[in-house]
């Protein structure tokens, strides 16, 4: 009996010790001088619903003729636009845009949809990349023509896509067929080379997180660089995840981690270093593919790319292509609401300059080859999104980030023995370079997601149930920001 009581006395004295708190160490941060994109255009989008329910009333006929028209309008300026080389100031590019927002109300009303939109749209997308690469896009109008043209169309196409059938629905865009000379595989339907990147949209709320926390809010998440072996002609993904750090997978293992969207990137050919190099995008992957294997590389928390002793996902890219004269991220990301810097430090971060997932769709040395999506999950893609976006906006008016303190010591001793687990070559269940303090703080981020989207779910369940349809992304916003406890 004195012996367990003995043992009962030491537990509470070593649970006591493991909740005396270790100052944290003040970090310099390395912030942005800049504000975040804001579309601010409410009434825009009201209006473009105001269309969706008038078109849903109208005639077959006259339906089909409006939007025939409409396309007719678009293709004229799409012709103007590929027969001259445009700056980011021209006026085409907002007429382009604001007559595709108007026909897409229309579009989701029809009952068998026209496609044509998409070619217009994919149209779009590669004109814009040969522009922008004469571009200055460091300076504030690039990037914003840039971005208002390339995720406005998409967010408009996917709004047609989300009130499509399954028959109407395209999973697959083919946008620009970049040649390349280095050994190919397929997936999902899509050619891919040694040197591609491809950018991912991950389901885990850490995901939405990465893909709506910057300056320009986006739909990506992850970055992973494909090497194909030569002989073999089997594919692996070089990619930095946070619980293990840069780690080789197979295209089995690449497709089991959950994707909500993927898009292949691919450098540009007339590129000078591809000139001398045809070769170079193999190369850069075969690079990176053999680091990875002679050292362990782990996550980068910090998000600083110029440290290579470890690496984010986004650099496992950018490094690679470094070490061949290419340096991508042309224009870096930045993060600037204090909010989702507060959030983010919880986690480690200290540079909100750096290279974000999202942003290399907008980078003028590569070509956006093909983009892929599952009906099933486009709408998970941007409920996350609308809760995320909800989540941002608590946190810039000071919501913080906390932890329950007394699970402070169990979280410790998970810590240790996750280190345990790190030193024979396992994953531990907090991942290295995450404290326990951390640790604690995402489980909380990760409760207020759910909440949050828990009960943004039944808002869509009742408007569908009342209105017939799947509500737009504006609509989710609302719903996601009354949804916050």
């Amino acid at each position: 009996m004195k012996k367990v009581i003995l043992g009962v006395k030491l537990l509470v004295i070593l649970y006591l010790i493991l909740l005396i708190p270790i100052p944290e160490k003040e970090e310099n941060l390395i912030e942005p001088t800049q504000n975040p994109f804001i579309w601010n255009q409410d009434e825009v989008w009201e209006n473009l619903e105001l269309s969706f329910l008038k078109a849903k009333s109208l005639p077959d006929k006259k339906l089909d003729s409006i939007v025939n028209s409409n396309l007719m309008e678009l293709n004229f300026l799409v012709e103007e636009l590929e027969q001259k080389t445009t700056s980011p100031t021209d006026s085409i590019y907002s007429y382009i845009l604001n007559k595709y927002f108007e026909v897409a109300p229309f579009i989701c009303a029809q009952e068998e949809k026209s496609d044509s939109y998409i070619t217009i749209y994919n149209k779009v997308r590669r004109k814009i990349k040969l522009d922008s690469y004469h571009w200055d896009m460091n300076s504030s109008i690039a990037r914003n023509t840039s971005y208002r043209i390339l995720y406005g169309m998409r967010a408009a196409s996917e709004e047609i896509l989300l009130q499509s059938n399954s028959n109407d629905f395209v999973s697959t865009m083919f946008v620009k067929d970049e040649y390349s000379n280095a050994p190919t595989a397929e997936i999902l339907g899509i050619n891919i080379h040694s040197g591609d990147l491809l950018i991912s949209r991950g389901g885990a709320e850490v995901s939405a997180f990465i893909s709506r926390g910057n300056d320009y809010p986006g739909n990506f998440s992850h970055v992973a660089i494909v090497h194909i072996d030569k002989e073999t002609k089997i594919p692996y993904f070089i990619e930095a995840h946070i619980e293990k750090g840069v780690a080789i997978a197979t295209l089995n293992e690449y497709l089991k981690d959950e994707k909500l969207r993927f898009m292949v990137m691919r450098p540009r050919t007339d590129l000078p270093n591809l000139k001398s190099n045809p070769m170079l995008p193999s190369d850069a992957a075969y690079f990176i593919y053999n680091e990875s294997q002679k050292r362990h590389i782990p996550y980068d928390f910090k998000m600083d790319y110029y440290d290579a002793s470890a690496m984010f996902c986004s650099e496992v890219g950018s490094y690679a292509y470094k070490q061949f004269g290419i340096n991508l991220w042309e224009f870096k990301s930045t993060i600037s609401s204090k909010g989702t810097i507060n959030w983010l430090q919880t986690f480690g971060v200290q540079n909100f300059v750096t290279q974000m997932p999202s942003d290399l769709e907008y980078d003028p040395l590569l070509s956006v080859v093909a983009e892929w999506r599952n009906k099933d999950v486009l709408f998970k893609d941007h409920l996350d999104n609308a809760v995320m976006d909800a989540l941002i906006t608590k946190a810039n008016k000071g919501e913080t980030l906390n932890f329950n303190v007394w699970q402070l010591p169990i979280a410790r001793v998970i810590k240790f023995y996750s280190l345990v687990l790190n030193l024979i070559g396992k994953d531990g269940i907090i991942p290295n370079g995450m404290s326990a303090t951390m640790a604690l703080k995402n489980n909380d981020f990760v409760q207020k997601f759910k909440n949050c989207k828990a009960l943004t779910e039944k808002k869509v369940e009742d408007f569908k149930e009342t209105n017939g349809y799947l509500p737009p992304y504006w609509e989710l916003v609302k719903f996601a920001e009354t949804s916050i406890n």
